[in-house]
């Protein structure tokens, strides 16, 4: 069960950088319904810098996902006395 959570944990993580990267770049980031509701956040959800910073945050997300591939869980040992 450990190493099925494991591997989940990790999908999700490379799943939701994947996302993070793409969105801010995206259609659906200047079209959708909070900005049609709440017009005075466009000037600050339309900047480069949020949106970069975004996306920085989901390549992180990524390299996250990367080093707990190549980090296997540790082991579990059973000593008896």
């Amino acid at each position: 069960m450990n190493r099925l959570l494991h591997v989940l944990v990790t999908l999700i993580c490379f799943e939701v950088g994947a996302l993070l990267v793409f969105l801010p770049w995206s259609h659906a980031w200047e079209h959708n319904y909070f900005l049609n509701r709440h017009p005075a956040l466009i000037p600050y959800v339309l900047n480069p810098s949020l949106r970069g910073a975004i996306s920085g945050l989901g390549v992180l997300d990524i390299v996250l996902a990367a080093g707990m591939i190549r980090r296997r869980p540790p082991s579990t040992v059973v000593t008896r006395n």
